[in-house]
């Protein structure tokens, strides 16, 4: 008897061998591959809250007026694609119900556009293409992807320098579990600014070079964990000004405790941190498990087929009965 192998069961060690060899693949070389910063995105961070303002034309400053800071990003991806980065531009505009809605974004209380650039799958800034200003530290606007339960150097644009925000737990945001980071900002002097005299207590002099002081009452964020993607925002803001070497603030340009997303904005935060967070799961562990798995089954299967075979008689060789001599071949 002798043994032969059946189609069917090649087929099935092949393909066990195929999602045996798919599985690592899968985790260790498309997921980490996937896990990387955009270059076309397109979207827009609304914060509101209650606080103090300077208000421009009364030349005083206000109290508990309603504040709308809105930060759109948007990705160059000419520039991106030419540098390998992903170069983002960022616009923050704070608001006050005077000069909303604005048709020209330079009417707003505050106007700062800048540039960030940063390694694609690192989120470490990156200093080119046009960086403005030299942005240091480990995060801006989203962590690193996988973050981890550790305090992270977080660049504040107003301050112009990096904050350490500290690990605090987990929380919930529109029923969503992320990780919770915190932080806040002593009186820090950012600058100088010409005002006039009168503003910061020396009425005798028409103009004077005030010091700008900037601190935030504290910073809460909430991360998603597998994306970096902050899907809460809060931060309380204080600008102040002061008379050149003065110990205290002499004019309040923006004074809030809270400043943070709406509720339209942290459910879209929420949503595309699920749907990008889902992808990578299911990249980096659903599948490659499942092909392990079915990998496995269907190669011990196949493996055991190829092993039993299908037994077939052998065919007899006919005997000679005539007792002629066979023929030789010779050369």
């Amino acid at each position: 008897m002798r043994r032969t192998t059946s189609p069917f069961s090649l087929v099935l060690l092949g393909l066990g061998t195929f999602l045996l060899v798919l599985a690592p693949l899968l985790a260790w070389y498309v997921e980490p591959r996937a896990a990387v910063n955009p270059i076309d995105i397109d979207t827009t961070a609304v914060y509101t809250g209650r606080g103090s303002v300077f208000d421009t034309d009364r030349i005083e400053t206000v109290p508990d007026r309603k504040i709308t800071v809105t930060q759109r990003v948007r990705g160059n991806v000419e520039d991106s694609e030419r540098s390998g980065n992903a170069v983002w531009d960022v616009t923050t505009t704070v608001d006050t119900d005077k000069s909303l809605p604005a048709a020209d974004p330079h009417d707003a209380l505050d106007f700062v556009p800048h540039r960030w650039v940063m390694d694609r799958k690192t989120t470490r800034p990156v200093h080119c293409c046009g960086e403005k200003p030299y942005i240091e530290g480990e995060a801006y606007l989203k962590f690193p992807f996988d973050v981890q339960k550790r305090s992270y150097q977080w660049w504040d644009n107003t301050l112009g320098d990096t904050v350490v925000l500290r690990y605090r737990g987990t929380a919930k945001v529109q029923g969503y579990t992320g990780y919770k980071f915190t932080g806040s900002v002593p009186p820090t002097k950012t600058g100088t600014r010409m005002v006039p005299g009168s503003l910061v207590d020396q009425p005798n002099r028409p103009q004077v070079l005030a010091e700008e002081w900037y601190s935030n009452h504290g910073f809460e964020l909430v991360v998603d964990q597998a994306t970096g993607r902050v899907i809460y925002a809060q931060t309380g803001p204080k600008r102040t000004l002061r008379a050149p070497g003065g110990k205290k603030d002499a004019a309040v340009l923006l004074d809030s405790r809270k400043v943070s997303f709406t509720t339209a904005t942290q459910k879209e935060a929420v949503r595309q941190a699920k749907r990008d967070s889902g992808l990578l799961r299911t990249v980096g562990t659903t599948l490659p498990i499942g092909a392990a798995a079915g990998g496995f089954v269907l190669a011990v299967a196949g493996g055991v087929l190829v092993a039993r075979g299908r037994k077939e008689p052998e065919s007899p060789v006919p005997a000679d009965t005539s007792g002629t001599p066979q023929p030789t071949l010779t050369m």
